[in-house]
């Protein structure tokens, strides 16, 4: 049944979402996706994480990687096979405590170390480095990678520096290939930390997005106007302009991208179009058409594309361009096999 929330603050409009208890809504989810996706991970509770079913592997790198609750499938979609081996989960838009983050990493260290994928907010930071210390301190070989991908702002009220947003994606998969082959901690690390070095990415609302426990839109946006450069927890960007065609906006995204990449021709790249929860399908892939006629325009060789909704801000409307610029290694590892629910291949 649809939950109606209408008397969360006077003068509030009714909040419609498919929930019980809105102070709930992240353990009903874990429910069912345990549910749904039995056999293929576990959703252990008291802290809270979830995990790749079997155990940890002996003798190979694992992934870790968390953050707030409403970016789905992002974190928890991405634990499986050639990707993450567990996904700390924190409530809506907040992060992870570090005992979660700490347990997640003692269940899956199978001898070789962990690697812990970090987006650059500052309680994951803050969290992730304290309980990646516990985990240490209990003698789990750990190390760690920040990602700040997000080519829109240099410095918010959220973070120190770039916000990570859906090169998040690239980095997890990646690195877990390179975990799956064999690498090592160290090994496994270089290379996402090469991933975050060639991955930027701009994302644009149409709309806003509302908190189950709040009630209420996280920001206004008048009907005539997007936002340019919104981070996925609805934190300011760049500006807002006037609603557009679908080329003016892909425009305003992909230019600050590639302006930041400068890249200076013939360079191979996987170009990621991520829908931000409430886009539908055939919008993302016109992006998706814009976005590419950019990239080969400044001679730019999209060999490799992934389109749809994977890094979202629960039901918000809008769009994230994301670029990667390859090589033969990371095109390599970006082809291995990944099984998790949210992704296969």
């Amino acid at each position: 049944m649809s939950f109606d929330h209408e008397d969360v603050e006077k003068g509030c409009v009714a909040m419609k979402k498919l929930l019980d208890d809105p102070a709930e809504a992240v353990v009903d989810a874990l429910r069912g996706f345990a549910l749904a996706h039995a056999g293929e991970i576990e959703v252990r509770r008291d802290p809270t994480y979830v995990l790749r079913a079997g155990g940890p592997a002996a003798g190979r790198v694992a992934l870790v990687s968390g953050g707030g609750s409403g970016h789905e499938p992002l974190h928890v979609g991405f634990v499986g096979a050639g990707m993450l081996d567990a996904a700390v989960p924190g409530e809506m838009f907040t992060s992870p405590t570090p005992d979660q983050v700490a347990a997640a990493v003692q269940a899956v260290d199978g001898g070789a170390g962990v690697l812990a994928v970090v987006k650059n907010y500052t309680g994951d930071v803050l969290n992730f480095e304290t309980g990646l210390e516990l985990a240490q301190d209990s003698g789990v070989q750990v190390a760690s990678v920040l990602v700040d991908d997000d080519v829109a702002v240099e410095d918010s009220q959220f973070t120190a520096g770039r916000r990570g947003v859906a090169g998040t994606l690239a980095v997890e998969k990646i690195a877990g290939a390179a975990a799956a082959r064999g690498d090592s901690l160290g090994a496994v690390a270089q290379i996402a930390q090469r991933v975050v070095s060639r991955v930027r990415t701009m994302g644009v609302a149409l709309t806003a997005c509302t908190v189950p426990h709040v009630g209420r839109p996280s920001f206004d946006l008048p009907e005539d106007e997007v936002e340019i450069g919104i981070g996925i927890h609805g934190e300011p960007g760049r500006h807002r302009q006037a609603v557009g065609s679908a080329r003016e906006i892909t425009a305003a995204l992909v230019e600050p991208v590639l302006e930041d990449l400068a890249p200076s021709g013939g360079e191979r790249v996987l170009l990621l179009v991520n829908g931000m929860g409430g886009t539908p399908q055939s919008e993302l892939y016109v992006v998706y058409g814009r976005a590419r006629e950019l990239l080969e325009a400044r001679g730019l060789e999209v060999a490799r594309s992934l389109v749809g909704s994977y890094v979202t801000s629960l039901e918000m409307q809008g769009v994230s361009v994301s670029v990667l610029v390859l090589d033969d290694e990371l095109a390599e590892l970006w082809d291995a096999p990944v099984r998790t629910p949210a992704l296969t291949w």
